[in-house]
């Protein structure tokens, strides 16, 4: 009588150790499959990081650049050249110092914003060098040449820087040259009486020069 109870007792035994070994079989392909998986999602992060920052390199070479050459004046040179004395006010003579005028403009400003004449010496795409006349003051200025300017540029810059040394000297003696001197090695120079003439500024900057001259004050000591 206990004989098949028992044999059903086995038997069913025997089929749940079958299910339960079939079932960790059946999972073990599951669980390599999400490993694999996992691997290649883990390396994914990494990949993009790198992709993502540019070498050192690239940016050290995209930050280099060219120094130049630094200008050089050929201020004893300059030196040697004798010069005819110049008035403030004779314009013609100022005028001839510079050059030929290429364009004029009757409708300029002074450096005090007061109605005044400017006289172009260059055309408009070149470096500039202009002369500015009013009833107070007479300005010269010209542009101011960068290492990293082309060769034409600095050599236009310093035949410009000439022009104005030679009519330095001529408004104000070799005291006038020496100014010029001093601003080209970037001294800026305010209310100063140099030759007779106060000098309201002088200076050689962010690519320009300048320098204004009171003719009101040489008027005054004149008198």
């Amino acid at each position: 009588m206990w004989k098949n109870p028992l044999q059903t007792f086995a038997i069913g035994i025997t089929m749940a150790v079958g299910v339960s070994l079939s079932a960790c079989d059946n999972s073990k392909p599951d669980t390599v499959e999400e490993a694999a998986s996992g691997i290649g999602t883990e390396q994914a992060p990494d990949t993009e990081s790198v992709q993502a920052n540019p070498t050192p390199e690239g940016d050290l070479d995209g930050a280099t650049a060219g120094q130049g050459t630094s200008v050089s004046y050929a201020i004893s040179a300059w030196d040697s050249e004798e010069v005819e004395p110049l008035k403030i006010d004779d314009l013609d003579g100022i005028k001839a110092t510079f050059g030929k005028v290429v364009s004029t403009d009757e409708n300029s400003l002074d450096y005090a914003s007061n109605p005044a004449s400017k006289f172009r010496f260059m055309k408009a795409d070149e470096p500039y060098l202009d002369l500015i006349d009013s009833e107070k003051y007479l300005e010269l200025g010209w542009y101011y040449a960068n290492p990293t300017d082309s060769d034409e540029e600095k050599e236009l810059s310093k035949a410009h820087a000439k022009k104005s040394y030679k009519l330095a000297r001529q408004l104000m003696g070799n005291e006038g040259g020496k100014v010029l001197a001093d601003i080209l090695n970037g001294q800026i120079i305010k209310n100063k009486t140099t030759g007779g003439q106060k000098i309201e500024l002088a200076k050689c900057e962010f690519y320009s020069c300048m320098l204004v001259l009171n003719k009101s004050s040489e008027q005054t000591e004149a008198s």
